[in-house]
Protein backbone atom coordinates (compact mmCIF):
# COMPACT_ATOMS: atom_id res chain seq x y z
CA UNK A 1 0.00 0.00 0.00
CA UNK A 2 1.24 3.25 -0.87
CA UNK A 3 2.03 5.66 2.36
CA UNK A 4 1.20 9.42 2.09
CA UNK A 5 3.70 11.68 3.27
CA UNK A 6 3.35 11.76 7.13
CA UNK A 7 6.64 13.39 8.08
CA UNK A 8 6.97 15.44 10.70
CA UNK A 9 9.83 17.22 8.89
CA UNK A 10 7.81 18.35 6.56
CA UNK A 11 5.53 19.94 8.69
CA UNK A 12 8.08 21.61 10.47
CA UNK A 13 9.70 22.96 7.59
CA UNK A 14 7.12 24.66 6.25
CA UNK A 15 -21.78 50.46 4.34
CA UNK A 16 -23.11 47.74 5.52
CA UNK A 17 -26.44 47.83 7.18
CA UNK A 18 -26.23 47.21 11.22
CA UNK A 19 -28.75 45.06 12.86
CA UNK A 20 -28.94 47.19 16.51
CA UNK A 21 -32.59 45.22 17.40
CA UNK A 22 -32.31 41.22 17.61
CA UNK A 23 -35.04 40.18 15.63
CA UNK A 24 -37.19 37.28 17.33
CA UNK A 25 -37.78 33.81 15.71
CA UNK A 26 -39.94 33.02 13.29
CA UNK A 27 -39.48 29.28 13.59
CA UNK A 28 -37.38 27.36 15.49
CA UNK A 29 -33.61 27.68 14.12
CA UNK A 30 -32.10 24.57 12.86
CA UNK A 31 -29.36 22.90 14.63
CA UNK A 32 -25.96 23.22 14.14
CA UNK A 33 -24.24 19.95 16.71
CA UNK A 34 -20.54 20.54 17.31
CA UNK A 35 -19.28 16.95 18.40
CA UNK A 36 -17.06 14.22 18.14
CA UNK A 37 -17.26 11.40 15.03
CA UNK A 38 -15.27 9.29 13.41
CA UNK A 39 -13.93 9.38 9.43
CA UNK A 40 -12.23 8.17 6.98
CA UNK A 41 -9.83 11.01 6.46
CA UNK A 42 -6.75 9.26 5.36
CA UNK A 43 -6.99 7.04 2.11
CA UNK A 44 -8.40 3.48 2.56
CA UNK A 45 -6.57 0.95 4.55
CA UNK A 46 -5.63 4.03 7.03
CA UNK A 47 -7.82 4.11 10.75
CA UNK A 48 -10.41 5.99 10.85
CA UNK A 49 -10.08 9.30 12.11
CA UNK A 50 -11.82 11.13 15.42
CA UNK A 51 -12.57 14.71 14.38
CA UNK A 52 -14.80 17.45 15.78
CA UNK A 53 -17.39 17.76 13.81
CA UNK A 54 -20.66 19.89 12.85
CA UNK A 55 -23.25 17.11 13.01
CA UNK A 56 -20.73 14.60 12.37
CA UNK A 57 -19.57 15.55 8.87
CA UNK A 58 -16.24 16.83 8.06
CA UNK A 59 -16.39 19.64 6.32
CA UNK A 60 -19.92 20.66 7.99
CA UNK A 61 -22.49 20.71 5.91
CA UNK A 62 -23.09 23.54 3.28
CA UNK A 63 -25.44 25.89 4.56
CA UNK A 64 -26.86 27.78 1.36
CA UNK A 65 -29.24 31.32 1.62
CA UNK A 66 -30.13 33.60 -0.72
CA UNK A 67 -29.06 37.42 -0.39
CA UNK A 68 -30.77 38.83 2.19
CA UNK A 69 -32.32 35.93 3.89
CA UNK A 70 -31.51 35.08 7.12
CA UNK A 71 -29.49 32.60 8.87
CA UNK A 72 -31.02 30.84 11.86
CA UNK A 73 -29.07 28.36 13.31
CA UNK A 74 -28.82 27.03 17.29
CA UNK A 75 -25.26 25.81 17.94
CA UNK A 76 -25.59 22.37 20.13
CA UNK A 77 -22.52 22.20 21.69
CA UNK A 78 -21.77 18.23 22.35
CA UNK A 79 -18.23 18.31 23.05
CA UNK A 80 -16.51 18.30 26.43
CA UNK A 81 -15.33 22.00 25.92
CA UNK A 82 -16.65 25.33 25.00
CA UNK A 83 -16.92 26.69 21.36
CA UNK A 84 -18.16 29.06 19.25
CA UNK A 85 -19.31 29.96 15.61
CA UNK A 86 -17.46 32.75 13.53
CA UNK A 87 -19.25 33.46 10.40
CA UNK A 88 -16.42 34.34 8.42
CA UNK A 89 -16.43 36.76 5.96
CA UNK A 90 -20.09 38.28 6.88
CA UNK A 91 -20.60 41.66 7.34
CA UNK A 92 -23.45 41.41 9.81
CA UNK A 93 -23.86 42.37 13.69
CA UNK A 94 -21.53 42.47 16.20
CA UNK A 95 -23.03 40.16 18.33
CA UNK A 96 -23.57 37.51 16.16
CA UNK A 97 -19.67 37.26 15.66
CA UNK A 98 -18.67 34.14 17.44
CA UNK A 99 -15.58 35.65 18.96
CA UNK A 100 -15.17 34.00 22.41
CA UNK A 101 -14.06 36.61 25.09
CA UNK A 102 -14.56 39.49 22.99
CA UNK A 103 -18.71 39.34 20.94
CA UNK A 104 -20.28 36.77 23.12
CA UNK A 105 -18.97 33.95 26.01
CA UNK A 106 -18.05 30.64 25.00
CA UNK A 107 -20.72 28.11 24.82
CA UNK A 108 -20.21 25.22 27.77
CA UNK A 109 -20.30 21.85 27.03
CA UNK A 110 -24.09 20.44 27.10
CA UNK A 111 -25.33 24.30 26.01
CA UNK A 112 -26.76 26.14 23.37
CA UNK A 113 -26.06 29.70 21.17
CA UNK A 114 -28.79 30.72 18.87
CA UNK A 115 -27.51 32.48 15.80
CA UNK A 116 -30.30 35.10 13.42
CA UNK A 117 -28.27 37.38 11.11
CA UNK A 118 -29.17 38.55 7.53
CA UNK A 119 -26.49 37.72 4.84
CA UNK A 120 -26.52 40.76 3.01
CA UNK A 121 -23.93 39.84 0.71
CA UNK A 122 -23.62 37.66 -2.47
CA UNK A 123 -20.46 35.15 -2.47
CA UNK A 124 -18.65 32.75 -0.88
CA UNK A 125 -17.60 32.47 2.74
CA UNK A 126 -17.30 29.93 5.37
CA UNK A 127 -18.33 29.30 9.25
CA UNK A 128 -15.45 27.80 11.82
CA UNK A 129 -14.83 27.24 15.65
CA UNK A 130 -13.62 30.62 17.42
CA UNK A 131 -12.74 29.59 21.10
CA UNK A 132 -9.24 28.07 21.13
CA UNK A 133 -9.89 28.36 16.94
CA UNK A 134 -6.43 26.53 16.18
CA UNK A 135 -7.03 23.48 17.25
CA UNK A 136 -11.08 23.67 16.90
CA UNK A 137 -10.24 24.46 13.38
CA UNK A 138 -7.69 21.62 12.82
CA UNK A 139 -9.20 18.93 14.36
CA UNK A 140 -12.36 19.64 11.81
CA UNK A 141 -15.21 22.44 13.35
CA UNK A 142 -15.31 24.20 9.84
CA UNK A 143 -18.08 23.93 6.93
CA UNK A 144 -19.36 26.35 3.73
CA UNK A 145 -21.37 29.07 3.77
CA UNK A 146 -22.81 30.27 0.38
CA UNK A 147 -24.97 33.00 -0.41
CA UNK A 148 -26.34 32.79 -3.75
CA UNK A 149 -27.06 36.04 -6.55
CA UNK A 150 -30.56 36.64 -7.53
CA UNK A 151 -29.42 36.54 -10.72
CA UNK A 152 -26.51 33.54 -10.38
CA UNK A 153 -24.32 33.26 -13.35
CA UNK A 154 -24.96 30.78 -16.35
CA UNK A 155 -22.76 27.42 -15.13
CA UNK A 156 -23.45 23.59 -15.86
CA UNK A 157 -22.40 23.08 -11.97
CA UNK A 158 -21.66 24.93 -8.99
CA UNK A 159 -18.61 23.46 -6.91
CA UNK A 160 -17.72 24.36 -3.51
CA UNK A 161 -14.07 22.92 -3.08
CA UNK A 162 -13.01 22.82 0.75
CA UNK A 163 -9.00 23.02 0.64
CA UNK A 164 -7.72 21.90 4.19
CA UNK A 165 -4.67 19.55 5.62
CA UNK A 166 -4.64 17.51 8.71
CA UNK A 167 -1.62 16.32 10.56
CA UNK A 168 -2.19 12.82 11.62
CA UNK A 169 0.10 9.90 12.53
CA UNK A 170 -0.33 7.25 10.05
CA UNK A 171 -0.24 4.32 12.47
CA UNK A 172 -2.95 5.75 14.41
CA UNK A 173 -4.99 7.43 12.24
CA UNK A 174 -5.28 10.24 14.67
CA UNK A 175 -4.30 13.94 14.99
CA UNK A 176 -1.35 14.37 16.67
CA UNK A 177 -2.60 16.38 19.37
CA UNK A 178 1.00 18.98 20.26
CA UNK A 179 -1.11 22.07 19.40
CA UNK A 180 1.02 24.27 21.98
CA UNK A 181 4.13 22.59 20.19
CA UNK A 182 6.77 25.54 19.65
CA UNK A 183 8.31 25.12 16.64
CA UNK A 184 4.86 25.11 15.12
CA UNK A 185 3.85 28.48 16.91
CA UNK A 186 7.01 30.28 16.58
CA UNK A 187 7.64 29.17 12.53
CA UNK A 188 5.18 28.84 9.37
CA UNK A 189 2.08 27.55 11.62
CA UNK A 190 1.20 23.79 11.66
CA UNK A 191 1.40 22.49 8.54
CA UNK A 192 -0.85 18.76 7.79
CA UNK A 193 0.89 16.01 6.17
CA UNK A 194 -2.09 14.64 4.54
CA UNK A 195 -3.77 17.45 2.02
CA UNK A 196 -7.86 17.31 0.77
CA UNK A 197 -10.28 18.61 -0.81
CA UNK A 198 -13.85 18.31 1.35
CA UNK A 199 -12.92 15.51 3.13
CA UNK A 200 -11.29 13.76 1.20
CA UNK A 201 -7.37 12.51 0.07
CA UNK A 202 -7.96 12.57 -3.35
CA UNK A 203 -10.78 14.44 -4.66
CA UNK A 204 -12.67 13.46 -8.42
CA UNK A 205 -15.98 14.86 -9.81
CA UNK A 206 -16.56 14.02 -13.29
CA UNK A 207 -17.05 16.23 -15.81
CA UNK A 208 -18.17 16.92 -19.79
CA UNK A 209 -15.58 18.28 -22.03
CA UNK A 210 -17.24 22.00 -22.60
CA UNK A 211 -19.08 22.08 -19.90
CA UNK A 212 -19.16 25.52 -17.78
CA UNK A 213 -18.51 24.96 -13.81
CA UNK A 214 -18.35 27.43 -10.83
CA UNK A 215 -15.56 26.60 -8.55
CA UNK A 216 -15.74 28.08 -4.65
CA UNK A 217 -12.52 28.08 -3.68
CA UNK A 218 -12.03 28.17 0.16
CA UNK A 219 -8.59 27.60 1.96
CA UNK A 220 -10.12 26.05 5.55
CA UNK A 221 -6.29 24.98 6.52
CA UNK A 222 -4.90 26.33 9.57
CA UNK A 223 -1.47 27.61 8.13
CA UNK A 224 -0.82 26.09 4.23
CA UNK A 225 -0.75 28.87 1.61
CA UNK A 226 -2.06 26.86 -1.13
CA UNK A 227 -0.07 27.43 -4.70
CA UNK A 228 -2.84 26.33 -7.43
CA UNK A 229 -3.26 26.25 -11.48
CA UNK A 230 -5.22 24.75 -13.93
CA UNK A 231 -5.00 21.94 -16.10
CA UNK A 232 -7.45 20.67 -18.56
CA UNK A 233 -9.52 24.37 -17.25
CA UNK A 234 -9.14 27.55 -18.92
CA UNK A 235 -11.22 30.37 -17.34
CA UNK A 236 -11.61 33.38 -14.81
CA UNK A 237 -11.65 34.54 -11.49
CA UNK A 238 -14.83 36.43 -10.55
CA UNK A 239 -14.96 37.06 -6.86
CA UNK A 240 -12.34 37.44 -3.92
CA UNK A 241 -13.25 36.50 -0.62
CA UNK A 242 -16.79 36.66 -1.76
CA UNK A 243 -16.61 40.46 -3.17
CA UNK A 244 -17.30 40.48 -7.17
CA UNK A 245 -14.44 41.66 -8.77
CA UNK A 246 -15.44 44.62 -11.11
CA UNK A 247 -14.82 42.48 -14.97
CA UNK A 248 -13.91 38.59 -14.75
CA UNK A 249 -10.13 38.32 -14.96
CA UNK A 250 -8.44 35.62 -17.06
CA UNK A 251 -6.47 32.77 -15.44
CA UNK A 252 -3.08 32.98 -16.62
CA UNK A 253 -0.91 32.49 -14.26
CA UNK A 254 -0.55 30.37 -10.95
CA UNK A 255 -3.34 31.30 -7.79
CA UNK A 256 -2.00 32.03 -4.16
CA UNK A 257 -4.71 31.66 -1.66
CA UNK A 258 -3.74 32.14 1.62
CA UNK A 259 -5.08 30.36 5.13
CA UNK A 260 -8.93 31.75 5.21
CA UNK A 261 -9.20 33.20 1.96
CA UNK A 262 -11.67 32.02 -0.88
CA UNK A 263 -11.85 32.48 -4.73
CA UNK A 264 -14.35 32.21 -7.04
CA UNK A 265 -13.19 30.66 -10.47
CA UNK A 266 -15.94 30.28 -13.47
CA UNK A 267 -13.73 27.82 -16.33
CA UNK A 268 -14.82 25.54 -19.22
CA UNK A 269 -13.20 22.14 -19.13
CA UNK A 270 -11.01 21.81 -21.96
CA UNK A 271 -9.57 18.57 -21.86
CA UNK A 272 -11.07 15.83 -24.05
CA UNK A 273 -13.07 13.16 -23.37
CA UNK A 274 -10.97 10.33 -21.35
CA UNK A 275 -8.39 12.74 -20.23
CA UNK A 276 -8.04 14.16 -16.58
CA UNK A 277 -8.32 18.06 -16.27
CA UNK A 278 -7.84 19.25 -12.53
CA UNK A 279 -7.17 21.87 -10.22
CA UNK A 280 -3.44 21.18 -9.04
CA UNK A 281 -1.22 22.28 -6.19
CA UNK A 282 2.24 23.10 -6.12
CA UNK A 283 3.58 21.23 -3.19
CA UNK A 284 6.53 21.28 -0.55
CA UNK A 285 8.90 19.45 -3.32
CA UNK A 286 8.04 21.20 -6.09
CA UNK A 287 5.71 18.97 -7.75
CA UNK A 288 2.68 19.50 -9.15
CA UNK A 289 -0.27 17.01 -8.20
CA UNK A 290 -4.43 16.97 -8.58
CA UNK A 291 -5.62 18.78 -5.55
CA UNK A 292 -9.34 18.22 -7.21
CA UNK A 293 -9.12 15.66 -10.58
CA UNK A 294 -12.01 16.13 -13.01
CA UNK A 295 -12.21 13.14 -15.02
CA UNK A 296 -13.71 13.86 -18.73
CA UNK A 297 -16.61 11.78 -19.25
CA UNK A 298 -18.71 13.21 -22.94
CA UNK A 299 -18.99 15.96 -24.13
CA UNK A 300 -21.39 19.12 -23.97
CA UNK A 301 -23.27 19.74 -27.32
CA UNK A 302 -23.53 23.36 -28.45
CA UNK A 303 -20.67 26.26 -29.33
CA UNK A 304 -18.14 27.33 -26.74
CA UNK A 305 -19.57 30.47 -24.42
CA UNK A 306 -18.12 33.55 -24.35
CA UNK A 307 -16.38 35.53 -21.61
CA UNK A 308 -19.12 35.17 -18.82
CA UNK A 309 -20.37 38.86 -17.59
CA UNK A 310 -19.28 40.28 -13.93
CA UNK A 311 -21.09 39.16 -10.77
CA UNK A 312 -23.96 41.49 -9.82
CA UNK A 313 -21.75 43.70 -6.95
CA UNK A 314 -22.61 43.44 -3.39
CA UNK A 315 -24.28 46.55 -1.87
CA UNK A 316 -22.15 49.24 0.09
CA UNK A 317 -18.76 48.76 -1.96
CA UNK A 318 -18.21 52.01 -3.44
CA UNK A 319 -14.36 52.76 -3.20
CA UNK A 320 -13.84 55.05 -0.42
CA UNK A 321 -12.11 58.42 -0.35
CA UNK A 322 -9.04 58.86 0.67
CA UNK A 323 -8.28 61.88 1.37
CA UNK A 324 -8.04 63.44 4.99
CA UNK A 325 -8.34 59.83 5.86
CA UNK A 326 -6.38 58.68 9.47
CA UNK A 327 -3.08 56.62 8.77
CA UNK A 328 -2.49 53.73 11.04
CA UNK A 329 0.77 52.01 11.86
CA UNK A 330 1.08 48.07 12.70
CA UNK A 331 4.27 46.31 12.88
CA UNK A 332 4.66 42.71 12.81
CA UNK A 333 7.68 41.12 14.86
CA UNK A 334 8.75 37.91 16.81
CA UNK A 335 8.75 34.40 15.89
CA UNK A 336 12.09 32.39 15.13
CA UNK A 337 14.83 34.35 13.79
CA UNK A 338 12.38 37.34 14.56
CA UNK A 339 13.70 40.62 15.35
CA UNK A 340 10.93 40.74 18.30
CA UNK A 341 12.67 42.22 21.45
CA UNK A 342 9.98 44.04 23.90
CA UNK A 343 6.11 43.82 23.74
CA UNK A 344 3.49 44.41 25.79
CA UNK A 345 1.88 41.41 26.89
CA UNK A 346 -1.42 41.17 29.72
CA UNK A 347 -0.23 44.52 31.24
CA UNK A 348 3.20 44.20 31.43
CA UNK A 349 6.07 45.12 28.94
CA UNK A 350 8.10 41.36 28.81
CA UNK A 351 11.04 40.77 26.80
CA UNK A 352 11.23 38.29 24.10
CA UNK A 353 12.61 35.40 26.12
CA UNK A 354 10.18 35.91 28.77
CA UNK A 355 7.17 36.10 26.21
CA UNK A 356 8.45 32.39 24.97
CA UNK A 357 7.91 31.19 28.25
CA UNK A 358 4.73 32.21 27.83
CA UNK A 359 4.42 30.58 24.72
CA UNK A 360 4.32 33.90 23.16
CA UNK A 361 6.38 34.08 20.04
CA UNK A 362 4.65 37.12 17.86
CA UNK A 363 3.39 40.92 18.75
CA UNK A 364 1.19 43.33 16.45
CA UNK A 365 1.96 47.10 17.26
CA UNK A 366 3.97 45.85 20.18
CA UNK A 367 1.06 44.39 21.79
CA UNK A 368 1.23 40.26 22.48
CA UNK A 369 -2.09 38.99 22.36
CA UNK A 370 -5.55 40.91 23.24
CA UNK A 371 -5.45 43.45 25.69
CA UNK A 372 -8.46 45.52 26.92
CA UNK A 373 -7.79 48.32 24.85
CA UNK A 374 -8.22 47.97 20.92
CA UNK A 375 -5.21 48.72 18.70
CA UNK A 376 -8.03 51.71 17.09
CA UNK A 377 -11.37 53.52 18.05
CA UNK A 378 -13.12 54.62 14.67
CA UNK A 379 -15.90 56.63 14.23
CA UNK A 380 -19.00 54.79 12.43
CA UNK A 381 -17.89 55.99 8.58
CA UNK A 382 -13.81 56.95 9.07
CA UNK A 383 -11.73 55.91 6.40
CA UNK A 384 -8.75 54.31 7.74
CA UNK A 385 -5.29 53.94 5.83
CA UNK A 386 -3.76 50.99 7.72
CA UNK A 387 0.43 50.53 6.85
CA UNK A 388 1.89 46.70 7.86
CA UNK A 389 5.14 46.29 8.41
CA UNK A 390 6.30 42.40 8.38
CA UNK A 391 9.53 42.46 10.39
CA UNK A 392 9.36 38.46 10.53
CA UNK A 393 10.58 36.38 8.26
CA UNK A 394 7.23 34.72 7.91
CA UNK A 395 3.91 35.38 5.67
CA UNK A 396 1.16 36.13 7.56
CA UNK A 397 -2.14 36.29 6.20
CA UNK A 398 -4.09 38.96 8.09
CA UNK A 399 -8.24 38.88 8.45
CA UNK A 400 -10.56 41.68 9.27
CA UNK A 401 -13.98 40.68 10.80
CA UNK A 402 -17.13 42.58 10.61
CA UNK A 403 -15.26 44.61 7.65
CA UNK A 404 -13.76 44.05 4.20
CA UNK A 405 -11.12 46.46 3.20
CA UNK A 406 -8.60 47.21 -0.39
CA UNK A 407 -5.22 46.80 -0.48
CA UNK A 408 -3.46 50.38 -1.31
CA UNK A 409 -0.92 50.55 -3.96
CA UNK A 410 2.13 52.55 -4.31
CA UNK A 411 0.44 54.99 -6.84
CA UNK A 412 -2.57 55.21 -4.30
CA UNK A 413 -5.04 53.30 -6.86
CA UNK A 414 -7.19 50.37 -4.97
CA UNK A 415 -7.18 46.92 -4.83
CA UNK A 416 -10.49 44.57 -4.86
CA UNK A 417 -12.62 44.09 -1.61
CA UNK A 418 -10.98 41.27 0.77
CA UNK A 419 -11.55 40.04 4.19
CA UNK A 420 -7.52 38.36 4.41
CA UNK A 421 -4.33 39.26 2.73
CA UNK A 422 -1.16 37.93 2.53
CA UNK A 423 1.65 40.36 4.17
CA UNK A 424 4.90 39.03 2.71
CA UNK A 425 7.91 39.65 4.79
CA UNK A 426 9.80 43.38 4.27
CA UNK A 427 7.76 44.29 0.95
CA UNK A 428 5.05 46.89 2.37
CA UNK A 429 1.50 46.27 2.33
CA UNK A 430 -1.49 49.09 3.26
CA UNK A 431 -4.78 48.86 3.15
CA UNK A 432 -7.65 51.00 3.73
CA UNK A 433 -10.91 50.59 5.78
CA UNK A 434 -14.35 52.03 5.84
CA UNK A 435 -15.31 51.57 9.39
CA UNK A 436 -18.84 51.15 8.20
CA UNK A 437 -19.78 48.47 10.60
CA UNK A 438 -20.14 49.34 14.41
CA UNK A 439 -19.15 47.11 17.19
CA UNK A 440 -15.86 44.84 18.89
CA UNK A 441 -13.56 43.57 15.56
CA UNK A 442 -10.92 41.12 15.92
CA UNK A 443 -8.10 41.65 13.48
CA UNK A 444 -5.50 38.84 13.43
CA UNK A 445 -3.28 36.81 11.38
CA UNK A 446 -5.55 33.22 10.21
CA UNK A 447 -2.67 31.42 10.43
CA UNK A 448 -3.94 30.33 13.59
CA UNK A 449 -0.98 29.21 15.60
CA UNK A 450 0.08 33.20 15.42
CA UNK A 451 -3.12 34.14 16.60
CA UNK A 452 -2.98 31.85 19.45
CA UNK A 453 0.49 33.30 20.47
CA UNK A 454 0.54 37.04 20.13
CA UNK A 455 -0.39 38.00 16.75
CA UNK A 456 -4.04 38.94 17.40
CA UNK A 457 -5.93 42.15 18.36
CA UNK A 458 -9.12 44.56 18.07
CA UNK A 459 -10.73 47.55 16.43
CA UNK A 460 -13.71 49.48 18.24
CA UNK A 461 -15.90 50.76 15.80
CA UNK A 462 -18.44 53.55 17.73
Amino acid sequence: MERFNLSRRGFCAGGVAAFSVRPTWAAAPDDLTARKARVQLAPDGYPMTEVWSYDGMLPGRTIRVGQGERVTRRLVNDLDVPTSIHWHGIRIDNAMDGVAGLTQDAVPPGHTFDYDFVAPDAGTYWYHAHTNSMEQVARGLSGPLIVEEAQAPEVDADKVLMLDDWLIDPDSGQFFDDFDQPMALSHAGRMGNLIGTNGQYQLELPAQSGARLRLRLINAANARIFVLRLRGLSGWSVALDGMPLAAPEPVMDEIILAPAQRIDLIVDVTAPEGETAALLRLDDDDQWRAQVAFPVQGARSGPRRERPAPLPPNPNTALPDLTGARSLDMVMEGGAMGRLGMARYQGRDMGFRDLVGQGQFWSLAGQVGMSDEPFAELERGEVVRLRIENRTVFAHAMHLHGMHFRKVAADGTLGPLRDTILSIPEEPLEIAVSADNPGKWLFHCHMLGHARSGMTTWIDVT
